[in-house]
């Protein structure tokens, strides 16, 4: 079986985003026995509490094998309606559960179903092929070949799937939808590859676009590795149930570094057991295996309206939809394609009210709630229902520290400025660049043996416990009394300081080995007095629940020094010479406020969210060695021949 990268799966919706969009609910037992395939068939319809019926079909594929499919439909449906579908590889219940009445406190609607559900739909919900009921071999890939019509892929059922839908589902009116977080997102963002005429609309959200680059798995060629690893055992050490490792630790940074070299994750406990681990250590660089997965490169044009959805805070696929988004931006004639994006952690626009994300409160706003029935449910109404309006605006933002909505003609903003916000040796940012006068080099001694953590210990595991979800917004503080972590820091701003647009980093930095990571954090450093933080039960607050101080991260990233060129062929550093290293930290909508200060972090460890670099040269740094493991000293440029730099998107206040 070939596993393969693009596989965002939609447990990580039901452990981590609280079931947002799927039909598995707590107290519903998902059928887990996987069965060959079968005759189409029908289970007995069944009346779900006052309003819907939920019937079970085996939906034929163009191969013979059949999907495992639930259709929901109102009980006093009285005329044709569209069909919204969910895809996903993680278990359609024997019944659906949705709600009682409507108002009733103990409500299990799903809040997406709350907003759908006022215009009316016919819901359906099906396991990916090979997963519980379905038949077949899960796919787990994003490969899609336009002149292999016979080939079995997500697009071609997706065809398929809504091909029967509309010709067997009574009383639909031929229009429909499809959306998803997350593995759902990626299934409904592949239909752009290849759309059924009756597909009127997509909504992907937060689905993952190419695994090497960005998203799951890596970044830039870096190995997430407590979340790969952590997240390949859930899904492949057992077929039928979802596993978390016993780490028989408290603090899984004390596991992975007594762990030593990634080889060890095999040699001692996966034995070569699990796929997906096995292709990961297997293919280090970009090379074909890891091209023929970014689905995303196909994607040159708008074929279906499509409502791409990213969360500011998304710790798991934070990139894919702004490259879906951007993919379909080269050829949109009708202004078919639009983006969201919100204060949110992965699947949080879905999971909750949106009132906050982390400790940081959003002015009054429900975000989530405001999407879900201010943007989403209006968007499924006009190409669905054919009524209301159509979306005025290519871009919709929450704007961060304003707490505004914002609209955009053309994302990024015609009107944003880049602007350089220049290191200093002294430790200091500033918009002026380095003079002879102020020039300087700062440096750091990077140990493999002493990395600094990604959050604060003890760190939990990544499922199921609930710190994952919102660890980007965490207090950057608990890091600035280590020796390898330099800090650059703006005087208090006197003027709001409003970015809207992509940021980059631009490093001119030098290692005395000759490999290494480098890491960039764009931090809104807030005063140091009378500042509020969301409190859920404000009698239970203490002195650390105050924003007083509070280092909010905006934008984090990795760079590898040996995919520096070229990410196709590692090559060595030249120790102690000077390069400029990029790194993208992806759009955002972000106002720091006046009074608030602007830091940067720079730091060359980040574990176990990403794994250890030697700072030797290794051909394979998944095959590296404990002696290669050895400290180096990093330098960071703040020169005017080799000026290190924030790239910031600026839209200057109307007078």
């Amino acid at each position: 079986m070939v596993v393969t990268g693009a596989r965002n799966l939609f447990i990580r919706q039901a452990l981590v985003c609280g079931t947002a969009c799927a039909i598995v609910l707590a107290g519903l037992p998902a059928t887990r026995a996987a069965v060959a395939d079968t005759a189409p068939t029908v289970v007995p319809a069944q009346e779900v509490g006052r309003a819907y019926i939920a019937r079970e079909l085996m939906v034929p594929m163009r191969d013979g094998v059949r999907l495992q499919t639930v259709v929901v439909t109102p009980v006093r449906q009285t005329g044709p309606l569209p069909i919204l579908i969910t895809r996903t590889p993680y278990g359609v219940p024997d019944q659906a559960m949705v709600d009682r009445q409507d108002g009733d406190p103990k409500s299990t609607l799903l809040p997406s179903w709350r907003a759908f559900q006022k215009d009316g739909y016919i819901m359906v919900y099906q396991n990916l092929r090979g997963r519980f009921k379905s038949g077949g071999q899960f796919l787990e890939t994003s490969r899609y070949d336009a002149h292999d019509p016979k080939q079995a892929n997500e697009v071609n059922d997706a065809w398929d799937t809504i091909d029967w839908l509309v010709k067997n589902i009574p009383n639909n009116n031929g229009r429909v939808g499809i959306y998803g977080v997350s593995y759902a997102g990626l299934t409904a963002g592949l239909t752009l590859l290849h759309p059924h005429p009756a597909l009127k609309a997509i909504s992907e959200q937060a689905s993952p676009a190419d695994q090497w680059m960005n998203d799951d798995d890596h970044h830039y060629g870096a190995l997430r590795e407590s979340y790969t690893f952590e997240y390949t055992v859930l899904v492949q050490a057992e077929k039928e149930a979802n596993t978390n490792f016993d780490f028989g630790v408290h603090d899984v940074y004390s596991w992975y570094l007594a762990l030593g070299p990634l080889s060890h994750i095999n040699k001692d406990y996966l034995h070569g057991k699990l796929d997906y681990w096995n292709q990961v250590v297997s293919h280090p660089d970009y090379d074909s295996f890891w091209k023929e997965e970014a689905w995303v490169d196909k994607v040159q044009a708008s074929t279906v309206p499509n409502l791409n959805v990213a969360g500011f805070w998304d710790q798991e696929d934070p990139w894919g939809p702004w490259r879906i988004f951007h993919g379909a931006s080269q050829h949109d004639p009708d202004n078919t394609n639009f983006i969201v994006a919100g204060p949110w952690y992965h699947g949080g626009w879905q999971r909750t009210d949106g009132g906050n994300i982390g400790p940081l409160p959003l002015g009054g706003h429900q975000t989530a709630v405001e999407f879900r029935e201010g943007i989403e449910a209006p968007f499924f109404r006009y190409y669905l229902h054919e009524t209301g309006e159509k979306p005025s605006w290519k871009a919709k933002m929450f704007e961060t520290g304003s707490n505004e909505w914002r609209e955009y003609k053309v994302w990024p903003p015609q009107e944003a400025k880049t602007t350089q916000l220049f290191f200093h040796a002294d430790g200091t940012l500033s918009f002026q660049a380095p003079t002879k006068k102020n020039s300087g080099v700062r440096h750091y001694v990077s140990d493999p043996a002493s990395p600094v953590p990604y959050r604060p210990r003890p760190i939990s595991p990544t499922y199921p416990t609930p710190e994952w979800r919102t660890w980007e917004t965490n207090d950057q503080r608990f890091v600035d009394h280590r020796p390898d972590v330099l800090t650059f820091v703006s005087a208090p701003l006197d003027h709001d300081l409003r970015v809207a647009g992509p940021l980059e980093a631009h490093l001119f930095a030098s290692t005395s080995g000759k490999d290494a990571d480098f890491v960039v954090k764009l931090i809104d450093v807030f005063p140091e007095e009378g500042q509020k933080a969301f409190v859920a039960h404000p009698d239970a607050a203490t002195w650390a629940d105050s924003l007083d101080g509070y280092e909010l991260p905006i934008a984090m990233d990795v760079r590898r020094g040996r995919y520096l060129h070229d990410y196709q062929h590692a090559h060595p550093l030249v120790p102690g010479k000077v390069e400029d290293w990029s790194i993208p930290l992806r759009d955002h909508d972000h106002v720091f406020l006046k009074r608030h200060r602007v830091m940067a972090q720079v730091q060359s460890t980040w574990f176990p969210l990403i794994d250890r670099n030697p700072q030797t040269w290794v051909p394979s740094i998944y095959q590296a060695k404990e002696g290669d493991f050895q400290p180096a000293t990093q330098k960071i440029y703040a020169t005017p021949e080799a000026a290190s730099y924030i790239s910031l998107p600026v839209i200057e206040a109307t007078p």
